[in-house]
């Protein structure tokens, strides 16, 4: 356990430090956030400030944001680590390679919530977004962030084995915004199409947000409805295929021996 939270403590550590010397990355970062959500509402709305439906447009805007921050960051490194030969150095370490990279990802999330919080309060005030916070937020968020950890190590698995997914990646995230309820609800959407999303990783959790904050439901109300025990079930599955998969591409990397490889 002490090992765990060491290689965690560290790689937390080196991404923030990594965050903060270069400022310039992490800054326009931070006006994408709020410039793609400023242009996307005002798309949508016909180019009015609708105040009654921001708050679900950022809800949904947001998760899907930290989903594509992950995704891409986390396809991003582990082929930076294969073209630069870090990656056959980790599996040479005598700490396990699975707990490296999972402090990695871990590291990843925490970062990830720092570029993302910080336009997202300022959206907020700036537009005057009122967006009531409960602590069922934070567990229904966890619980999507669960899912999503799996999904990444889902791509990173097959990333040891084709090596270049970036364009994958690029397509995934792309589909997560149209695909999940982040501009508009699955329940506008037709029957098939609904199954389809629901089915996604981040889909579930933005509907059990809207109706915790936007609706005000308990987490026992959201349980009888279902919507939380699908959240549960959605993530559960993705972390273990997740798991599964990575475990695939890593055992199929070491035969070919192409973890060195790029």
């Amino acid at each position: 356990m002490y090992m765990t939270l060491l290689i965690i403590g560290n790689e937390i550590s080196k991404r923030l430090r990594i965050l903060w010397t270069y400022k310039t990355n992490l800054l326009t970062q931070v006006f994408t956030v709020g410039f793609i959500f400023i242009g996307v509402s005002f798309f949508l709305q016909d180019g009015k400030n609708d105040s009654k439906a921001l708050p679900s447009l950022l809800l949904g805007y947001l998760i899907w944001f930290y989903a594509r921050i992950v995704i891409m960051s986390s396809s991003e490194d582990l082929v930076r680590d294969m073209q630069s030969g870090t990656l056959e150095q980790i599996y040479m370490s005598p700490v396990s390679a699975g707990l490296l990279l999972f402090g990695r990802l871990v590291a990843l999330l925490l970062s990830t919530t720092v570029i993302v919080a910080i336009p997202m309060i300022l959206l907020a005030l700036l537009l005057k977004i009122q967006v009531p916070l409960r602590w069922e937020e934070g567990l229904a968020l966890i619980i999507t962030i669960t899912g999503l950890f799996g999904f990444t190590l889902a791509l990173s698995g097959v990333a040891l084995i084709v090596k270049q997914i970036a364009a994958l990646a690029d397509l995934i995230q792309n589909l997560l915004l149209f695909l999940t309820g982040t501009l508009a609800p699955v329940s506008h959407f037709p029957f098939w199409l609904t199954m389809i999303a629901q089915s996604l990783p981040i889909t579930q959790g933005i509907i059990v947000l809207r109706n915790i904050a936007l609706q005000q439901k308990s987490l026992g109300q959201t349980w009888l409805d279902g919507s939380l025990v699908w959240l549960c079930v959605n993530s559960f599955c993705y972390l273990v295929i997740g798991i599964l998969i990575f475990k695939w591409g890593e055992r199929i990397a070491k035969v070919r021996g192409s973890l060195g490889h790029y």
